[in-house]
């Protein structure tokens, strides 16, 4: 029996960024000059209109200054993470 992992949230991975760029008082625009994206990118990623490649959301993780893993941790949100495991 194969167990699929649940959806991730990306609607609160969308939420995330837009906190983000908020706390920041950054406008699509600055975030986009200091990520290297394209402002309609930035829009489209945080309104939810498409959901950028892991090139797309590590340039962003950089310009916010925060780990990757920190930008990353609202997909689980709503369901528990997957386990760590030891082998």
């Amino acid at each position: 029996m194969t167990i699929f992992p649940p959806d991730p949230n990306l609607d609160a991975l969308r939420l995330q960024l837009a906190r983000l760029r908020g706390e920041r008082g950054w406008s699509y625009d600055e975030l986009a000059r200091r990520s290297g994206l394209g402002r309609r990118t930035v829009i489209e990623i945080e309104q939810g209109r498409t959901i950028g490649s892991l090139k797309t959301w590590h340039a962003l993780a950089h310009a916010l200054n925060v780990p990757v893993d920190q930008l990353f941790a609202p997909l689980c949100e709503g369901h528990t993470p997957p386990a760590e495991t030891t082998d």
